[in-house]
């Protein structure tokens, strides 16, 4: 921890700063402009990259139990991957793994 008062609200600076500058740098300079159609193909998987990247620690190393894979989180990864894979909805997919963990927690 920061213990003094300038050091910290020069971090915060910075790294507001920093912050800024990354999404200016995509928002502010390109926001007007068109990109390159392999550019434009390469963004439509960023979401379908960053859902799983973000989901995956917490199924396979879940903090809930101590960084032991459960068959509760585990029904529930399968259940959002076959729902998502036959709806091709995100949504329905989120709103299914999440059922089948609350059931599958409250079951056992």
């Amino acid at each position: 921890m920061i213990s003094d008062k300038t050091t910290l609200w020069i971090v915060i600076i910075l790294l507001a700063a920093g912050t800024f500058a990354i999404r200016y740098s995509f928002l502010g300079l390109l926001g007007r402009r068109s990109l390159p159609e392999w550019a434009l193909r390469h963004l439509r998987y960023v979401g379908v990259a960053v859902l799983p990247g973000l989901v995956a620690p917490l199924v396979v190393w879940p903090a809930a139990t101590g960084g032991t894979p459960d068959a509760a989180r585990m029904a529930a990864a399968l259940v959002a991957l076959a729902v998502g894979m036959w709806r091709r909805s995100v949504i329905a997919s989120v709103i299914a793994g999440m059922g089948m963990l609350y059931a599958v927690e409250y079951l056992s």
